[in-house]
C-alpha cells in the first residue's frame, strides 16, 4: 500500500524593501528576512494567536545564501530569533535558481509527509552595505558580528575567477558571458546588431513599466526607463560588454527580502487558514548546463532552460497553453528571450506576462533571491484571479543552473500527487559539444564574441572561435587594435568572420580578423 500523499500549498508570502541608503538606516539581511517572515505569517489570514501557533510548527527552514553578509549559520540565527526549532535548517549554495529549487523540494517534502510547515526566505542589503563602505563605516553599525572581516562589497563581477581557460583570457563573470549568448542568438536568427539592440531596449522598457507599478521594486516611485533611455549609450548608460549597456545589466545594489510559507491542504484546514489564501504548488523541474561556458553545445540555445521549461510544465500536469502568467528570470535580456523562443512566444509584447516583477535591472537583482520575489508575487497575482496557472523560471550562474516551478489557484487537474522527484538529471550530459583547444593556432572563424568596455572605451575583445582545420573551439582575446575596433562595429555581422588565432608568450590565444570582411 502506498503512503498517503498530501497536497502542498502556499499559505503566506511576504516581501520587504528598505529604500534608505543612509548609514544610520542600514538594516542587515537577517533583519530584513525576519521582517519578510513576519509579513508572510500575517499573510495567512490567521488571528495573532493562531499565527503564533503556526510559526511554532515550522519544521523546515530553507534560506537562500546572502551575497551581502557571510553569516556562518543564518538558518540558526533565524530560528533563534523566531523562537522555533525546525528539524531541517538549510542554507543554499549561491545561485539564482535556488528559490525555485528550494520551493520545489519543500513542496515535495510536504507532499510526502516529511514536513508539515515549511519556511523559505532570503534577502540582501547590498545598497546599505555599499553606503556604509562609501562612508568608511564597515562593519555597518549593529550588524551581526562575523569571525571574518568584511571590507568590500560582494559583486559577481569583481570576484576572482577560478584558474581555468576562462581566467587565462580574463572572462567568466556574468556581464561578460551572457553577451556571448545574446550575440550568438542574434546571429542564429539572422538579426542585425541594430535590430537586436532595439529589441532588447524595447523588452526592458516593457519590464520597466511592470516594475514601475510594483510596490516592492527598487525603482518603484520613479518614472520608468524607456526604450530610448535604455538603448541610448551615454555617460550614465555606458556600454559594459557589447551589446549590453548598463541598463541591460542586473542592478544588484538593493535592500530586499522575501519569505514564503508552505503547508498541506489538510494542515491548513486544521490551522484554520482561509482557502482564499491557498495557492497550489503543482510541480517543478531543473537541471544545469556545463559550469564552463566554453563547454556548451552552442551559443544560441540553452538545453537546461528548454528542458527545465518542458519538464516543469509536464511535471505539473499542464500544457504550455494553460499557463497564464510567467516570470522569467532576467538578469540580462537573453534569458527571457531564450525562454520565449523555446515556448514559441513573441519576445516583444507577448500575449501573456513574461515578468511579474520587472526584471533584475528595474525590480532589482536581489542577489540569489530574485525568484523568491517572483514566487511571492505569483502567489498574490493568482489569489487576485489575474490568472489560474503560473510558471516561474529561476536562473543562476552564467545561464548555467535552471529551475522551473508551477503554481495554481486550483489543484492539479490530473488528480495526481506532487511529483516524487525532479524528472531531470542534475546535469545535461547528452548534448554534443565541440572539442576545445586551450592553445589554438591557425585559420579560424568567430562563433560568438563580446567587447568589454571600461569608462574610457573598448578594453578587451572576448572571442569564442572555431578552427578551420578541425572545427575545434577556442577562447581568445583581440590580437590588435584593428580587430578590437572592428568587433565594436554595429554595422557588420562579426559572427562567421574569418581570421587567424595564435598563442602569445603567456599562453593566451589572440585572434586577428582578416583585413577583408571575409567569412569561412
Amino acid at each position: 500500500m502506498s503512503a498517503r500523499r498530501h497536497t502542498p500549498i502556499v499559505v503566506g508570502v511576504g516581501d520587504i524593501v528598505n529604500r534608505s541608503r543612509k548609514v544610520e538606516d542600514a538594516v542587515e539581511p537577517l533583519q530584513l528576512m525576519l521582517g519578510a517572515i513576519q509579513k508572510a505569517v500575517r499573510d495567512t489570514g490567521l488571528s495573532p494567536s493562531a499565527a503564533t501557533a503556526l510559526q511554532t510548527e515550522i519544521d523546515s527552514l530553507d534560506v537562500v545564501q546572502s551575497w551581502t553578509w557571510p553569516y556562518p549559520d543564518l538558518p540558526g540565527l533565524i530560528a533563534e530569533r523566531l523562537a522555533i526549532n525546525p528539524l531541517r535548517r538549510h542554507q543554499s549554495p549561491h545561485g539564482g535558481n535556488q528559490p525555485g529549487l528550494l520551493f520545489d523540494e519543500a513542496a515535495r517534502r510536504i507532499s510526502k509527509g516529511e514536513s508539515r510547515v515549511a519556511l523559505l526566505t532570503g534577502g540582501e542589503a547590498l545598497a546599505s552595505l555599499s553606503a556604509c563602505a562609501a562612508a568608511k563605516s564597515l562593519p555597518p553599525p549593529n550588524w551581526t558580528p562575523l569571525a571574518e572581516e568584511v571590507n568590500t562589497v560582494f559583486s559577481p563581477t569583481t570576484r576572482e575567477l577560478q584558474a581555468n581557460l576562462g581566467a587565462t583570457h580574463s572572462i567568466g563573470s556574468p556581464i561578460q558571458v551572457y553577451p556571448l549568448f545574446e550575440n550568438g542568438f542574434r546571429a542564429h536568427r539572422g538579426q542585425s546588431v541594430l535590430d537586436n539592440h532595439a529589441e532588447s531596449a524595447q523588452l526592458y522598457a516593457e519590464f520597466a513599466k511592470v516594475a514601475e507599478s510594483n510596490e516592492y521594486a527598487w525603482s518603484y516611485g520613479n518614472e520608468a526607463e524607456t526604450a530610448q533611455s535604455i538603448g541610448t549609450v551615454s555617460q550614465k548608460n555606458r556600454m559594459i560588454c557589447t551589446p549590453y549597456p548598463l541598463l541591460m545589466n542586473a542592478f544588484n545594489t538593493v535592500n530586499l527580502a522575501a519569505a514564503c510559507i508552505l503547508t498541506s491542504t489538510e494542515h491548513a484546514r486544521e490551522l484554520g487558514i482561509p482557502e482564499d489564501r491557498w495557492i497550489y504548488a503543482l510541480g517543478g523541474a531543473g537541471t544545469r548546463d556545463s559550469n564552463d561556458f566554453w563547454q556548451r553545445p552552442n551559443f544560441w540555445w540553452s538545453p537546461a532552460i528548454s528542458r527545465s521549461l518542458d519538464a516543469g510544465i509536464k511535471a505539473s500536469g499542464l500544457e504550455k497553453g494553460a499557463i497564464d502568467l510567467f516570470d522569467f528570470y532576467s538578469c540580462f535580456p537573453i534569458v527571457p528571450k531564450l525562454a520565449c523562443h523555446h515556448l514559441g512566444m513573441p519576445i516583444i509584447n507577448p500575449p501573456k506576462p513574461i515578468t511579474l516583477l520587472g526584471g533584475l535591472t528595474s525590480f532589482g537583482g536581489a542577489g540569489n533571491n530574485y525568484s523568491m520575489h517572483a514566487l511571492t508575487e505569483m502567489t498574490r497575482q493568482l489569489r487576485k484571479g489575474n490568472g489560474k496557472n503560473g510558471l516561474v523560471l529561476a536562473n543562476g550562474g552564467v545561464a548555467t543552473y535552471q529551475h522551473v516551478v508551477c503554481l495554481s489557484s486550483d489543484p492539479r487537474r490530473d488528480g495526481l500527487g506532487y511529483p516524487d522527484c525532479n524528472p531531470l538529471p542534475e546535469t545535461v550530459t547528452d548534448v554534443q559539444v565541440p572539442a576545445v583547444e586551450e592553445k589554438a593556432d591557425g585559420v579560424a572563424s568567430i562563433e560568438t564574441y563580446t567587447v568589454e568596455y571600461d569608462r574610457n572605451g573598448p578594453l578587451r575583445a572576448h572571442v569564442v572561435g572555431r578552427l578551420q582545420a578541425n572545427g575545434h573551439r577556442f577562447l581568445a582575446n583581440h590580437a590588435d587594435e584593428r580587430t578590437l575596433s572592428e568587433l565594436c562595429s554595429t554595422e557588420t555581422e562579426q559572427i562567421g568572420r574569418k581570421g587567424t588565432v595564435t598563442v602569445d608568450a603567456g599562453g593566451r590565444n589572440l585572434f586577428s580578423l582578416d583585413g577583408e570582411k571575409s567569412r569561412l
